[in-house]
């Protein structure tokens, strides 16, 4: 079985909901949530993985916060 197969079949097994992207032409890239945290997993055309996880908190916040948001990303 294939690293990103692998990969998958973990996160499917313990019920974690993902999203499949490709961002590089070097690898696909899973988007993981989980409470508290989004996760950030390359796997790599010669099958080594990569992770990165971001803590934070899950507050509703209202509309404004996309305004803040969108104004500090230029």
């Amino acid at each position: 079985m294939s690293k990103v197969f692998e990969v998958l079949k973990r996160l499917d097994d313990a019920k974690v909901h993902y999203f499949i992207g490709r961002y590089r032409p070097d690898t696909i890239d899973i988007t993981a949530t989980v409470v508290g945290e989004r996760v950030e997993i390359s796997v790599f055309d010669d099958d080594h993985v990569e992770v990165s996880r971001f803590f934070g908190n899950e507050d509703v916040l209202d509309e404004d916060v996309l305004d803040e948001i969108l104004n500090g990303a230029g």
